[in-house]
């Protein structure tokens, strides 16, 4: 869900507001200069991307880069080529295995190659070769290209739409407690298309407005948009015998040990998911049953190289609380706190405390943030537009006008600024398609009435910003898990007459929405290291929206209408369908179906949330510095620990690269992360081939105690 935000928007009513002084995207370098004290202007402490790690990505030869937006031709045809692609992958993904890698980077790989093959046929054609691709048309097709997949991935998802049909109807048993033969929806083109342009279309508009204080303030990350913006800059750049030709080198080097690595894991992954390096029991046999293991992936290693020290330890700190500490502690209780012959995904045992928990900590992370920004505007607005407090970049850009990096990004920041996005149009394009969707979506499922749609879309802004400020930390998108939430919640709300559709509904308006804000913003990142327009981001994601409206519904119904389905020994066996539809019947029980002090515990952790946010606020630098981020804490407690076992990873290799060699360090580090996660997201295009092609590993590699092994 890349949330936009619209420097326009920010500066619609006067000069932007300082950033908080809280250093959610701080240097990674233990060495680097330390944030401000409080009440001053002076720069907010950067983490995202090349600020990270002192160095940042290779900047291109600024004329090359300065050009004009792409022309509107060219990006369409090269989006749609690339939204084509996008929106016809993931459903079968999701209909087979029920995970969809990210593929921002094989999305931007894929349009480089497309668009000069194209010059280079209509060339050989003599049609002419055209204008040379540039960066700015490479990110703008990519971003088009996402836009179309991700529809498929949330608003479009298999999961919630097959748990209305008859199929995961009859696989849940009509036997079963609160299953109604009358909460049943087949898919059909008619209304999934007009589902699709209600809820799609939407999201775009939701955190539009924040994209300055997330891109430039709080300088978040984003590993996934800045590894995809090195690679396209690498791409279109020239490789010369200087620092950013060394860094290119670098960033290919490890691209392709990371691809072919990827390879060869594959190999030894066998059927099904307990094979291959992702289940090598690092730690022994015990900590492995904790997912307390590291799983060889260079995508997350790459995160903790890109990300800074004080994520990549939050996120570690909250897998040794959630999985050292709390879920053993509560799987001991199972029996007395919740039946204990519950499965695995059952709100009602362990579960539910992993997913209402994450949540909770999230949202008061999350809310405090939004809150703190929303009350820095309002200051700034009674100060009557007080110019002693400027842009965070302002002072930074002014330290050393002969400094590269600093004459870079005093570049990034001015086209990014430029073209802003109307403030008028966001918020007035965001209630005309919230008022028009309030109004079509009852008729298209009538047990979700006008009122509880509407407050869909009154809540979707502030959980959007939540998951686009976690995506920008840590590079993982939870809208399946916002989504699961939103369907337990409105099945709660309406009861048992129709509250498992209306629950599944709630979820495909919440999935989509904040999706869609994610990707936009991880977009607007990538834009930003590439000096592309963010109009033109805007325009090019709209566009892939629109597209991936017909796109993906058309895919998943040829799919529905071809094979069976749902069958458990098939191919499509839509794994996750029969889960969301027992979500939503256990969701229409309510708060009351949660296990026994669940409730309590998700409480304390929220109010914990807000105190360590605030105290990162009121306590001294050197003090704060150290508190962790409650944001990265709560990933793990949902994802697992090895996650934070890969990231914290990464960040020791960093630690002690600048140990050795503190300036190498600062000029590379981004590089290799970068080539680490390209690597790894290019690998996902013939995984992905080999998939469609029902073609196997050959081996299934797997670890086992040796006390019973054979």
């Amino acid at each position: 869900m890349a949330a936009a935000g619209g420097g326009g928007g920010l500066r619609g009513g006067g000069p932007p507001p300082p950033p908080p002084r809280r250093r959610h995207g701080g240097s990674s370098s233990p060495s680097a200069a330390a944030p401000p004290r409080r009440g001053s202007c002076s720069r907010h402490g950067g983490g995202g991307g090349g600020g990270a790690v002192g160095g940042g990505p290779p900047p291109p030869p600024p004329a090359a880069m300065a050009g004009a937006a792409p022309p509107p031709r060219r990006r369409r045809r090269g989006g749609g080529g690339g939204g084509s692609f996008g929106g016809g992958l993931p459903p079968r993904l999701n209909l087979t295995v029920g995970v969809i890698p990210a593929h921002n980077v094989a999305s931007g790989l894929l349009a480089f190659f497309l668009a000069t093959a194209w010059r280079a046929a209509a060339g050989r054609l003599g049609l002419g070769r055209g204008a040379p691709f540039t960066r700015q048309e490479n990110t703008v097709i990519q971003t088009c290209a996402i836009a179309c997949g991700s529809l498929a991935f949330s608003g479009c998802s298999s999961s919630y739409i097959f748990a209305m049909d008859r199929k995961t109807y009859e696989l849940v048993g009509p036997d079963y407690p609160g299953n109604r033969a009358e909460d049943i929806r087949n898919p059909s083109l008619s209304w999934m298309i007009s589902f699709m342009f209600l809820i799609g279309l939407i999201g775009p508009f939701s955190i539009v407005m924040l994209r300055k204080v997330m891109v430039i303030d709080y300088k978040l990350a984003f590993p996934g948009g800045t590894a995809t913006a090195l690679m396209i800059n690498s791409l279109h750049g020239k490789a010369e015998a200087d620092l950013a030709g060394r860094k290119v080198h670098c960033l290919v080097k490890y691209l392709g040990l990371s691809f072919f690595w990827s390879f060869f894991k594959w190999f030894f992954s066998g059927v099904g998911d307990s094979c291959g390096f992702d289940n090598l029991p690092s730690f022994g046999i015990e900590a492995f049953k904790n997912t307390f293991y590291f799983n060889f992936n260079p995508s997350y290693v790459g995160y903790g190289l890109i990300s800074p020290h004080i994520v990549n330890c939050s996120v570690f700190l909250g897998s040794v609380i959630s999985w050292g500490f709390l879920w053993p502690f509560i799987a001991k209780q199972a029996g007395d706190w919740y039946p204990d012959n519950l499965s695995s995904t059952d709100f009602r045992g362990l579960y539910g405390y992993k997913v209402f928990i994450a949540i909770s900590v999230i949202l008061g992370d999350g809310l405090y943030n939004l809150l703190k920004i929303f009350l820095i505007i309002a200051k700034e607005i009674c100060n009557a537009q007080s110019k002693q407090c400027d842009l965070p970049l302002h002072d930074l850009l002014q330290d050393d006008d002969n400094s590269r990096q600093l004459v870079d990004e005093k570049l990034q920041t001015e086209i990014f600024l430029k073209d802003s996005i109307p403030t008028w149009l966001v918020v007035s394009g965001y209630i005309v398609l919230s008022v028009i969707s309030t109004v079509a979506v009852p008729i298209i499922f009538p047990q979700m009435k006008w009122y509880f749609v509407l407050a869909c879309y009154l809540l979707a802004p502030a959980i959007a910003f939540c998951n686009s400020y976690g995506m920008g930390l840590t590079n993982l998108n939870l809208a399946p898990t916002y989504g699961k939430i939103a369907l337990f919640v409105f099945a709660s709300l309406v009861g048992s007459d129709g509250g498992v559709i209306a629950g599944l509904a709630a979820c495909g308006i919440i999935m989509s929405v904040v999706c869609s804000a994610a990707d936009l913003m991880q977009d607007f990142k990538s834009s930003y290291l590439t000096l592309s327009s963010p109009r033109s981001m805007f325009v090019s994601q709209m566009i892939g929206v629109a597209l991936g409206c017909i796109i993906a519904p058309l895919t998943l119904w040829l799919f529905w209408t071809a094979f069976d389905i749902g069958d458990p020994d098939g191919e499509y066996k839509a794994p996750f369908a029969v889960i969301f539809r027992e979500m939503a019947i256990i969701g229409i029980e309510g708060f009351a179906a949660l296990p026994k002090h669940c409730l309590e515990i998700c409480c304390v952790f929220f109010l914990a949330a807000l105190i360590i946010s605030l105290l990162k606020d009121v306590t001294p630098n050197h003090v704060s510095y150290f508190i962790p981020i409650p944001m990265a804490m709560a990933v793990p407690f949902y994802i697992g620990a090895y996650f934070g076992v890969d990231m914290f990873i990464g960040t020791l290799i960093l630690f002690a690269w600048q140990k050795i060699n503190q300036r190498e360090a600062d000029d590379y580090a981004v590089a290799v992360a970068s080539g680490l996660i390209c690597g790894d997201g290019v690998w996902s295009i013939p995984a992905a081939v080999l998939s469609i092609l029902r073609v196997d590993p050959p081996i299934c590699m797997s670890f086992r105690p040796s006390a019973v092994s054979v």
